[in-house]
Parts: structure tokens; sequence; C-alpha cells
């Protein structure tokens, strides 16, 4: 590492920051962000109030809790800086947008959210608050782009409990998956060049949130369960088949075996199929240049569970007509992005760190630590080795029908 790279480095952070420098109006708020943007690349231990404050010289942490509780200033603008950012330096027409959840464990009952749920991120139910972030994947690079922190009806339902922890009357009980297709429409609106969504079975057994990207022209590889119904569901009331029934009925040669990327072992290899749907009545699908929906299906290559036979994950498809099995299947292993993106924004720029308990709060940390993720990943974008470099160089961090 030179001096060289660590001027371009911190020439990076500058220019990222002068993007948003305006959302934050007058000076004292605009240096504060900046030194809690910082802070979050910087080698602290644990990325709260007290030791950003310490990073960043105060004395107490008044000032950056400030900054996320009372300073007038709305994440939403920074995060159409961020996507700016980054459909500048990472934008690719056949990116795909990736929707998912995870879980920020809390004690207590007074945190924007909080309440015993399931957790994906633990595995288990616990106490937590829920995220629902939209991720962005291109061969240059994999960033978190947007997110909306899930609010229960429990909570909804109690509106006095509401304007104690900062929730406007204004917010209503939304769905994970009705939260992620506001997520993506800022994002399509906002012109982010993308191909593509994947989801898990959350968000790809919602019907809302298929027909929403139908409706958009937008191509889907999102998993539903077995017991899915391929022919209602998606507004049209017949009742189709199960995705398990008709599997069971493809044949033999159906099955090919090909890699969803590689993962920390080598290629992530199974068995796959994929057949064509019908349309559904009233379908304006085909013709040239048409759209077409498909059955995708993933088989183990181990077997699993009591039956001693493998795995069957399932799949609706939604894209150009003509798209080919090693494409969709591609978009399928594509979903994982959003986990690496979780795992390296918790570690490495204090994604899950917070120590706020109101909903505007929450909303501005989680908007900064995307922020630096970001930065992270263009730099290692335009210098392979900067990723390395920044976690080894404290004085860098401190700087800135079936198809056979």
């Amino acid at each position: 590492m030179t001096s060289e790279d660590l001027q371009s480095w911190a020439a990076g952070l500058d220019e990222l920051f002068a993007r948003v420098a305006a959302r934050f109006g007058r000076v004292e708020p605009r240096r504060q962000a900046r030194a809690y943007l910082v802070g979050l690349l910087a080698p602290v231990e644990r990325k709260n109030g007290w030791q950003l404050a310490e990073a960043a010289g105060d004395a107490k942490p008044h000032r950056m809790q400030r900054l996320l509780n009372g300073v007038r200033w709305d994440p939403r603008d920074v995060r159409a800086d961020l996507r700016e950012y980054v459909v500048e330096h990472l934008g690719d027409p056949g990116g795909v947008l990736i929707v998912d959840e995870t879980g920020f464990i809390k004690k207590g009952t007074a945190s924007a959210g909080v309440q015993r749920q399931y957790s994906g991120t633990a595995g288990r139910v616990e106490n937590c608050q829920l995220g629902v972030f939209l991720a962005y994947a291109t061969p240059r690079g994999r960033v978190l782009l947007d997110a909306e922190l899930y609010l229960p009806k429990s909570w909804t339902d109690d509106r006095a409990r509401c304007a104690q922890a900062g929730i406007g009357d204004d917010v209503p009980f939304a769905t994970k998956p009705a939260l992620a297709t506001v997520m993506l429409g800022r994002a399509l609106d906002g012109a982010v060049p993308a191909s593509w969504v994947a989801a898990d079975e959350a968000y790809g057994q919602d019907h809302k949130f298929r027909l929403f990207l139908e409706k958009r022209k937008i191509g889907y590889v999102v998993a539903v369960p077995r017991s899915q119904s391929l022919g209602a569901g998606i507004g049209y009331g017949n009742t189709g088949s199960r995705a398990d029934a008709v599997t069971a009925d493809a044949p033999q040669q159906a099955w090919k075996r090909l890699s969803a990327g590689d993962g920390a072992k080598g290629p992530r290899l199974y068995d796959w199929a994929m057949a064509t749907l019908p349309p559904h009545p009233g379908d304006e699908l085909g013709g040239p240049g048409g759209m077409q929906r498909w059955l995708l299906v993933r088989r183990a290559l181990t077997p699993a569970g009591d039956q001693g036979e493998p795995g069957l994950a399932y799949y609706l498809c939604f894209g150009p007509a003509g798209t080919g099995i090693e494409q969709l299947v591609r978009i399928a292993g594509s979903r994982w992005a959003v986990e690496e993106c979780f795992q390296s924004a918790k570690n490495e720029v204090g994604l899950d760190q917070y120590q706020v308990r109101r909903f505007d709060a929450w909303h501005r940390h989680i908007t900064l630590a995307m922020l630096a993720h970001a930065y992270l990943v263009v730099t290692a974008a335009h210098a392979p080795k900067a990723r390395a470099a920044w976690s080894a160089s404290p004085q860098l961090r401190s700087a800135v029908s079936w198809h056979v």
C-alpha cells in the first residue's frame, strides 16, 4: 500500500460525502455526519454512540446522539444519493435486486418494532427488530441499497406506543413483501439498472409482490413453498397444481447438474429442472419480445431428511421468453449475495451495533452504515486489493414444459 493509495481512497470518501453533505443543512450536523461516517469505517470495537464520539474526539456522545435523534435530516434523501453513487460505480443492466430481512436482537420493549418474533439471523424466535433490506448485485460488487424497519401489528395498533418511539400516525402497518415492493419501486423509479429480482419464500409466495414485478416488466426468480399453486395466487382465480405435484411428473432427462455460483467450498452444485408454465387467463405475455413464466426446481445431490430423499426447493420465475435454465439458476444463486452484504456490513461498519430506540434514529444509523459499506465496495471494485488493505491498515481506516 502506497501513500498514493491512501490519498486516492481518502479522496473517494470525500467525493462520496460531498454527494450527501447538503442533506444535513447546517455546518454542525454536516461535520457530525462526516465524523459518524468516518467512525463507522474506523477500527472502533463497537460502533455505538460512545465509541464513535471518542473516535471523533468528543468527550461525550451527545453530538452523535443528536445527529440520530434530534437533527432534522431525511435518511431517504441520503439513500437517493446512495443509489446514484452505486449506479455510477457499480451499475450494470444485468444487475439483480435482492430483497431479504435480517434481525437485530434487542432487550426490553421500547425499541421501535421490537417484539418476540422469528429471526432468520438467529434461527429462532427472539426479542428483536426486523429490518427489510434491498441489495443490488452486479459483476462489480454487491451492496445494500435501501431498508425499512418492519412494524408488527402489535405496534401499529397502539398509536400511543408508536408516538413514544417516533413513529408518526402516517406510518401504517405494512407486510414485509409490501415494504419490499416500496423499496423496489424506489430503485426502479430511480433508474437503477437491473433485469432481475430475487427473493426467498417470504416474498415469493406473495402474489401481490409478484404481480408488481410483472407489471413493471422486470424478471424474477423467487423461492416458493412446495405447496405453491402454479395457477392460483397471482390474481387469476383458477386452482392450478401444487409445485411438488407438478415436479413429481418431471422426466429424468429434464434434470441438469449446474452450479448456482461459487461458495466457500467451491461451486454450489445441484440438479435443476425447469418447466414452462401456461399463461393465465387475460395474460398478454406472448409475442415477439414477450415474457414467460417458469417453475424452476433445485434438487440436492445428497439425501436429506428422514426419508433419505434429496431435498427439493422450488422457484417461480418470470422473464423474457427464451430465457435458458442456466440464466435462471444464476439468478437463483445470486440471492446469497444479500447474506454476504449483511455479514460484511455488520462486521465492518457496525450495521447492527446501534443503540437507538426511535424509528427515525434506526433509519438514520442504518442509512449511514449502508453508505459506509457502499464506499468499501466501490473502493474494492476500483482496486481489488483495497478491502484487504482497508482491514489491515488502521492508518487508512482512520483517514476515511419440462425442458429436456
